[in-house]
C-alpha cells in the first residue's frame, strides 16, 4: 500500500510541479532534453556514474550488474542504441557482456555537466539512434584552487581523492586522482554477493559451479585507481589548444549473476582539441578534434567453484580512434554548423584456459571476436533558426558511410543518411511549446555481427541490417511563480531492432514501436525549500515475434518510475535533501528471451551537508533507510546471466547504506 500511495504522490505532483534535479541544475537544450550540472558535488557516495544519473531521473533506468560499472536504459534503449561522449571522444567499452558501459570510464568526481538528450535530434556524433549522453569533465582555471576529500560507507567502502588546478592567462593545468575500493554489498535480506548466489542456487536459478570458491567468498567487490590531467593553452586571444588525458585502472569488479568477473577493466582516454574564434565572416567558431581511446578487459572464473583447478579467460580489447572537424558561422538568422566525422574501431577478443596448479595458459582456438574493424566517415550540418523573437528552428542532417570489416567474412557496407527538424515556440515568457521529428541510424556491432561462445556456439548474426529510428517528440514547459512543470510525449517507429532471440541463440531484426510519456517540475516551498520530482511511462511492442516464438512484447521497458525529492539549504551554512524513488512492478515484459516479473519497490533516501568554514565541509547520507529489498533491472537474455531451470538470476539492489565525506576546499 505504501508504494501504491507513494507512486500516486509522485504523479500528482509531477502534474502540478516536480523536475528531475535543482532548478539551478537543469537547462533546456535544443531537443528538449536536459543539463545536469553539479555532478561532482552532489554525487558522493560513489564514482558509479550509472546509479548516480537513475537516481533522480525517471526517465534514466539503472541495470544493475555489480558495485560499480553499471550501464543505464532511456526510453526503452541502451548499449549501442545509445552514444556517450566524454568531452566530444566517443568510448566504448570491451566487454561484450557489458561489465564496462561507456560511462564507466568517467568518475563524478572529475564531471562538471552531463547533457541528456533524448531521442534522434544528434547528426554530430555516431550512431545516435535514439539519445546520446555527452559527459564534459572540469575544465581547468588560471586561480589557483584545489580540492581534497575523503568518503567512507558501509561494507568497507574507502575513497581519496585529489584536485589542483591553476596557471597563467596564458597556460592553465588541472590535475584529478582518486582511489577507492567497496565490499560486497548486502541487498534488504543482508545477503551479500556470495549468498545471493547461494539463495539462487537453492531455488534453481544458478548451478553450484558459479558460485564464488569458499576462499574468495568475503573479498571485496571491486578496487578503482583514476588520473585525470589536462592543459589548456591559450595561442592567442582567439585560439586555444587543449590536451587532456583520462586514465582508468579497476580491479578484480565481481559480477555476481554472470558466471565471470572482471580481473581488471583498464582504460586510457587522450584527446586533443583546437578551437579557434572570429576567423572571419565565415568561421565564428572552428573547432578540431582529435581522440584515442583504449580498453582492455579480461573476464575470468579464476574466483569460482567451476575454476577451482582449471579457469577460463575471456579477454577482449577494443581501440577507437576519431577526428571531428566543425565550423560555425552566422548568417543573418541563421547560426551554422558544418563538419566533418571520422572514427575506426578495433575490437578483439579471445579465450585462454589457465591450468590453477602449473599456471600452464592454453590458447583456445576459438575468438570471440575477431579483429573487427568498424571505420565511419561522415559529414553533417547544423542550422538553427532564430525566426523571430518566439520561434526557433534547428534542423540537421548527416550522411554516414561505414564499413566493417573481419578477415576471411565479406566486408559489409553501410550508406545511410540521417536528420531532424525540430522547434520551440515561446507563447509567453512563461509558457513554450516544442517538439521535432527526426531519423537516425545505427550499424550492428561486432557482438551482434561475429560474437562466438567459448564452445564454438555462433550468437553473431553477419547479415542484420542497420537499425532505423523515425520519431515523433512533442513537449510543454510551464513556468508559474513558484512551480515549474515540463512534460514530454514520444512515439518511435523502430525498423529492424537488433533483438536477442534465445530460442535461436542468435540475433535478429524486427521492426518495433516504442512510445512513452515523461513529465518532471519542481515548486518552491519557501525561500529555503524546494521539491523535485519526474515521472516516466514507456511501452514497446514488436510489430511480429522473432523466429520460432509467439510473444512480441519488447525487452528493455522499464515500468512507470517515479522520483520525489525535497531540498532545504541555508545558504553558506547547511542543505539538508530527501528523495524518493519509485517503480510499479514489472508485469510486462520479454518472458520468452529471459525477462521476468518484477515486484515494485518504494525506496527512500536522506542527505545533509554542512559547511564547517575555512574550506571544510562534510556531508552524510543514509541510502535505502528500511532496507527493503528490491531489484531494478531485468534479465533480458542479450546479456549472458546465471541460470537454471529456465530461470535467470536477477541481481538485488544495496540494503541500507549510509555513507559520509569530509572535503577540503583551498
Amino acid at each position: 500500500m505504501l508504494r501504491v500511495v507513494a507512486i500516486s504522490c509522485v504523479c500528482a505532483m509531477a502534474l502540478s510541479a516536480a523536475e528531475v534535479v535543482e532548478l539551478e541544475s537543469i537547462e533546456l537544450v535544443s531537443s528538449g532534453g536536459q543539463v545536469v550540472k553539479d555532478v561532482k558535488g552532489e554525487e558522493i557516495k560513489s564514482a558509479d556514474l550509472g546509479e548516480a544519473l537513475s537516481k533522480d531521473n525517471a526517465n534514466v533506468s539503472m541495470i544493475r550488474r555489480s558495485g560499480i560499472a553499471n550501464d543505464i536504459l532511456i526510453r526503452g534503449l541502451k548499449k549501442d542504441n545509445l552514444t556517450v561522449t566524454i568531452d566530444g571522444a566517443k568510448v566504448c567499452g570491451a566487454c561484450p557482456n557489458r561489465m564496462d558501459p561507456p560511462i564507466s570510464h568517467i568518475l563524478t568526481n572529475n564531471i562538471d555537466y552531463i547533457e541528456i538528450n533524448e531521442g534522434p535530434f544528434n547528426v554530430s556524433d555516431f550512431g545516435s539512434l535514439g539519445g546520446d549522453v555527452k559527459i564534459h569533465t572540469l575544465k581547468p582555471i588560471k586561480e589557483t584552487h584545489g580540492e581534497l576529500s575523503v568518503n567512507a560507507g558501509s561494507w568497507d567502502y574507502l575513497k581519496g581523492a585529489f584536485m589542483l588546478s591553476g596557471g597563467s592567462d596564458k597556460l592553465r593545468f588541472l590535475l584529478s586522482t582518486s582511489a577507492e575500493k567497496g565490499g560486497q554489498y548486502k541487498d534488504g535480506n543482508g545477503d551479500d554477493f556470495y549468498g545471493q548466489i547461494a539463495n539462487a542456487i537453492d531455488a534453481g536459478h544458478a548451478l553450484p559451479a558459479t558460485q564464488f570458491q569458499t576462499k574468495y567468498a568475503d573479498m571485496d567487490a571491486f578496487s578503482k585507481k583514476t588520473l585525470m590531467g589536462k592543459i589548456f593553452w591559450d595561442i592567442t586571444a582567439d585560439q586555444e589548444l587543449a590536451l587532456s588525458y583520462t586514465m582508468n585502472r579497476s580491479d578484480n569488479v565481481l559480477f555476481p549473476n554472470s558466471s565471470m568477473d572482471a580481473i581488471y577493466d583498464d582504460s586510457d582516454i587522450f584527446i586533443l582539441g583546437y578551437t579557434a574564434k572570429n576567423l572571419g565572416s565565415l568561421s565564428k567558431k572552428l573547432k578540431l578534434d582529435l581522440y584515442n581511446s583504449t580498453v582492455d578487459h579480461p573476464m575470468s572464473t579464476e574466483y569460482r567453484v567451476s575454476g577451482a583447478s582449471t579457469y577460463m579467460t575471456s579477454h577482449l580489447n577494443t581501440t577507437m580512434q576519431g577526428a571531428k572537424l566543425a565550423n560555425t558561422l552566422d548568417a543573418g538568422n541563421h547560426e551554422i554548423t558544418v563538419g566533418l566525422d571520422s572514427s575506426k574501431r578495433n575490437w578483439d577478443g579471445r579465450y585462454y584456459t589457465t591450468v590453477v596448479a602449473t599456471g600452464a595458459v592454453t590458447n583456445l582456438a576459438t575468438k570471440s571476436i575477431d579483429d573487427v574493424d568498424t571505420t565511419n566517415n561522415a559529414i553533417f550540418a547544423k542550422d538553427k533558426i532564430k525566426l523571430n523573437d518566439k520561434l526557433t528552428l534547428e534542423a540537421g542532417a548527416r550522411y554516414d558511410d561505414t564499413t566493417i570489416d573481419k578477415a576471411g567474412v565479406k566486408q559489409r557496407d553501410f550508406s545511410d543518411a540521417s536528420g531532424y527538424l525540430f522547434a520551440k515556440y515561446d507563447i509567453d515568457n512563461t509558457l513554450n511549446i516544442f517538439g521535432g521529428a527526426g531519423h537516425s541510424v545505427r550499424v550492428p556491432d561486432a557482438k551482434e555481427l561475429y560474437f562466438t561462445g567459448s564452445t564454438g556456439a555462433v550468437n553473431g548474426n553477419p547479415n542484420l541490417n542497420a537499425v532505423q529510428n523515425n520519431e515523433i517528440d512533442l513537449g510543454i514547459e510551464k513556468k508559474f511563480d513558484r512551480f515549474n512543470i515540463k512534460a514530454k510525449t514520444f512515439y518511435s517507429q523502430v525498423s529492424d531492432y537488433i533483438a536477442y532471440n534465445a530460442t535461436s541463440k542468435k540475433y535478429e531484426n524486427v521492426d518495433a514501436n516504442i512510445y512513452g510519456l515523461e513529465m518532471s517540475g519542481l515548486y518552491s516551498i519557501s525561500e529555503n525549500m524546494s521539491a523535485r520530482g519526474s515521472v516516466a511511462y514507456t511501452k514497446g511492442k514488436k510489430d511480429t515475434p522473432l523466429a520460432g516464438q509467439t510473444e512480441t512484447n519488447m525487452p528493455d521497458i522499464a515500468p512507470l518510475r517515479a522520483t520525489l525529492g525535497v531540498d532545504y539549504e541555508v545558504e553558506n551554512s547547511y542543505k539538508l535533501e530527501a528523495n524518493m524513488q519509485a517503480s510499479a512492478p514489472w508485469t510486462t515484459f520479454d518472458g520468452v528471451n529471459g525477462e521476468q516479473k518484477l515486484d515494485s519497490y518504494t525506496v527512500f533516501n536522506i542527505k545533509g551537508t554542512k559547511i564547517l568554514g575555512d574550506g571544510l565541509e562534510i556531508s552524510a547520507g543514509l541510502d535505502n533507510i528500511f532496507d527493503t529489498t528490491y531489484i531494478v533491472s531485468n534479465t533480458y537474455a542479450d546479456l549472458t546471466l546465471l541460470s537454471g531451470g529456465g530461470v535467470v538470476m536477477p541481481l538485488n539492489e544495496p540494503g541500507r547504506y549510509f555513507y559520509t565525506q569530509l572535503k577540503y576546499k583551498f
